[in-house]
């Protein structure tokens, strides 16, 4: 048996570390195709477009960020057609995984679903609900050396990247949402963007002792939205929750999976970084922390929070089947230090 008991936590060991410790790393490439794909888009629009499409770097508006359905600066999608809607695309490729662009458009298309479902006058619905109303804006001047960034953002979504000398120097606030967050689409078959994100999650609390559960279910009722939206860094506080170093082989593994879930969104070198900074930080020191009701469909929050980022999932409005999701670098979003 204790044979068995040091084989499974062998196994465990190798999985945690083949999450931190990528097969191979090759020199950062994203920053680079950054570039190139920006210098494309703006090249592809007219001048007018391209005056409403960029900024300059330390322009205030490239701290606005936010997630909900208003008014933004920036050119929306749905300006453009034909090439430089596909040269739009490819900036917005550039900044992901092929796994992350899907999200992206996954994000996007529940758009349609709340244009056909809510009530209201068809043209005011389009207004508010549309596939293509999510802006690109591009700060500073793309290029190979120096200082730049961009941003892709509409309902439910918001990207923001920093490029210095090639390379990418902030990939966050990184939110994804869904509403709906579950479609039923047909006998036996239900679409759910962030599902995996939920149900991972869910499977470590499940799994929690009595004992963890003193230190992993903070409350029985969940806030009902993230913390600091549409503040320029993190708004949290002292870790709290159930610590990687208490929890059980099982749980480490679903850990592993469900940070796997959040990476996987970014291209490699980005999701590299990461690693090695969840790696150099102590994965040990990262804790998950559970708010509301444990099952499906019941309002719930999440936080998996360690030295250098934070993670808060919410499912709380329209009867828990509307996610908030985000990823954001406790040292300082938009390439900024915090403020002490």
């Amino acid at each position: 048996m204790a044979s068995r008991k040091l084989t499974l936590a062998f196994t465990v060991l190798c999985a945690m570390g083949a999450l931190l410790i990528a097969q191979s790393k090759p020199e950062p490439k994203t920053g680079l195709g950054m570039a190139e794909a920006a210098k494309g888009f703006l090249a592809a629009i007219s001048p007018e477009q391209r005056k409403q499409a960029t900024y300059t770097y330390d322009d205030p508006e490239r701290l606005n960020w936010h997630f909900i359905p208003r008014e933004r600066k920036g050119l929306p999608l749905k300006a453009l057609e034909g090439a430089p809607l596909q040269t739009a695309h490819k900036l917005i490729r550039s900044g992901l995984s092929e796994a992350g662009y899907d999200q992206v458009l996954n994000v996007m298309s529940l758009e349609e679903v709340l244009y056909l479902i809510e009530p209201g006058e068809r043209t005011a619905r389009r207004q508010r609900r549309d596939p293509d109303n999510y802006y690109l804006t591009v700060f500073g001047e793309p290029s190979e050396t120096g200082l730049w960034g961009w941003r892709l953002e509409g309902h439910h979504l918001s990207l923001n990247f920093s490029v210095k000398d090639g390379k990418v120097i902030s990939s966050t606030p990184e939110f994804f949402g869904a509403n709906p967050g579950t479609i039923e689409a047909g006998l036996g078959r239900q679409i759910r963007v962030l599902g995996p994100e939920e149900d991972i999650a869910r499977q470590i609390l499940k799994l929690c002792t009595p004992e963890q559960q003193k230190l992993c279910w903070i409350s029985k009722e969940a806030p009902g939205e993230v913390p600091g939206p549409n503040e320029p860094q993190a708004a949290v506080k002292d870790p709290v929750g159930l610590p990687v170093s208490q929890m059980s082989d099982d749980q480490k593994k679903l850990l592993q999976e469900l940070l796997g879930e959040y990476l996987k969104n970014l291209p490699e070198d980005i999701q590299n970084e990461r690693r090695d900074a969840l790696k150099s930080a102590g994965l040990d020191k990262v804790t998950f922390a559970w708010y509301g009701e444990p099952d499906l469909h019941q309002a719930h929050h999440y936080r998996v929070q360690g030295p250098t980022f934070v993670i808060e999932y919410n499912n709380t409005q329209n009867n828990a089947n509307h996610v908030h999701s985000m990823w954001r670098n406790l040292a300082g979003d938009f390439a900024l230090p915090v403020k002490k």
